[in-house]
């Protein structure tokens, strides 16, 4: 069973210089993050993700991808994350081309005690390969240090490695170029113990990559981002065997409604609930180089299909009363009267706030636990040039009012309290808008103490 995190556990993580971080979607804003891949060790959540830079004169290809390294977060309850910092960078693996920056999507896994962290990149020798290749670093904890292997896996040419450990002990390597591949591995699980077989029964249209295999009641299920039209969505086929036949049974997640051209995923599941982790351009809307990890709730219908996932803000999980509530990560939002706008767009790393432009608008936030106790008041952080009254409600526009807090007139943010009206224990949707039809008004986020 997950735990929650102690109470006292953010300030000791800043402590030992890990960063806490309290997110929806996407879960990670200190960094841009891609390609994660989701593992739980130990009864937490652990996601290895590709790392996003900005290009610069010197480091890296200006309006391509640019990857130097990889970070390590894991979180107890999918709503608190911490950055356990890097375990792997370019230029302290033997075998990797200095300057390289293709660190691409990785995966890791664990085998008696050992975590076996994947990744691809650009090899200095291009007598072994003249494009990518994938290699692996071993760690006796999931947060390292992983040390490199001295040399790639022999005979992988590719990118995007996937793991599966099979129920009967065998390992399977997963990878893509131009098709996607598979072959078992031998079981110090650093060589490939077969030739690689392709993957063949997939579309031949569009660039497949990506592949992220697990099994479920006896199918496996292997799923790829594929570029049907002119950006990737993710997809699925299913077999009775870990190499195949392989037949594609549908979309798990459509394109991009806003244009980033990549998606790449993982899906794990964690106490009888599916999740699928996946990467939008959020925190850089302008350019779809520098991206984003996010989660979702994934589910299956009865005959083994998947169901298709619509992507969200609010993400999953509960969110503490007591916790800054980003209003923005909302679950519903009014269709007039109501926008989300970054803080500042010069660091968008900052996140984003809710703009009330009348009193018909109003933003709703599911799944904020209160508990037992009563809390005594609710802090909002707002500006408003005029002023104005915000009104927040339990559950819906005709729940209890909680609180009503007035924002003084004035351009700069300010920190309000107000004592909480109504309490019901439990679980609820905060409902928030301008009480007065004509106020204008701005929110970062409210909390509860």
């Amino acid at each position: 069973m997950i735990q929650n995190l102690k109470p006292w556990l953010p300030a000791a993580l800043l402590l030992v210089g890990l960063a806490p971080a309290h997110a929806q979607n996407p879960f990670i804003t200190n960094q841009f993050t891609a390609d994660p891949t989701a593992r739980v060790f130990n009864n937490r959540v652990y996601v290895y993700p590709s790392h996003d830079i900005p290009a610069a004169p010197g480091r890296g290809r200006a309006g391509w991808f640019v990857m130097e390294d990889y970070h390590v977060f894991s979180s107890a309850n999918l709503t608190d994350w911490t950055d356990h910092g890097v375990i792997v960078t370019q230029n302290k693996v033997p075998w990797v081309k200095p300057n390289s920056y293709s660190m691409w999507a990785p995966d890791c896994v664990e085998r008696n005690g050992k975590y076996y962290f994947y990744f691809p990149t650009t090899p200095k020798d291009t007598t072994v390969s003249k494009g990518f290749t994938i290699g692996v670093a071993v760690a006796d904890k999931p947060t390292g240090p992983f040390v490199p292997q001295p040399l790639p896996i022999k005979g992988v040419r590719g990118i995007d490695p996937n793991v599966l450990l099979d129920k009967d002990g065998q390992a399977y390597l997963y990878w893509s170029q131009g098709n996607i591949y598979g072959a078992k591995l031998k079981s110090n699980l650093l060589e490939l113990a077969e030739e690689p077989k392709t993957l063949g029964e997939l579309p031949t249209k569009g660039l497949k990559e990506g592949p992220y295999v697990f099994e479920r009641k006896g199918i496996y299920y292997l799923t790829y981002p594929h570029v049907e039209n002119k950006t990737e969505r993710l997809e699925y086929a299913t077999s009775t065997s870990p190499l195949g036949p392989f037949t594609v049974k549908g979309v798990i997640m459509d394109e991009s409604p806003t244009g980033c051209w990549t998606n790449h995923h993982s899906l794990l599941q964690l106490n009888n609930q599916w999740y699928l982790f996946y990467h939008h351009n959020d925190l850089s809307p302008k350019f779809d180089k520098n991206r984003s990890v996010r989660i979702d709730s994934l589910s299956f219908a009865a005959d083994g299909s998947i169901n298709k996932v619509k992507p969200t803000l609010r993400g999953v999980g509960l969110t503490d009363a007591r916790q800054k509530i980003q209003l923005d990560r909302y679950s519903h939002l009014s269709k007039q009267g109501a926008a989300i706008a970054f803080l500042d767009t010069a660091n968008t790393f900052q996140g984003w706030k809710t703009v009330f432009t009348s009193g018909a608008g109003w933003v709703q936030y599911n799944g904020v636990a209160f508990g037992k106790q009563k809390p005594k008041s609710v802090t909002l952080r707002g500006t408003s040039t005029a002023g104005a009254t915000v009104q927040i409600r339990l559950d819906n526009a005709t729940g209890p009012v909680v609180a009503e807090v007035a924002v003084p007139k004035g351009s700069a943010w300010q920190d309000v309290k107000a004592p909480v009206l109504a309490f019901k224990p439990g679980t609820h949707a905060l409902y928030v808008m301008p009480k007065s039809s004509a106020a204008a008004v701005e929110v970062d986020w409210v909390r509860f103490e």
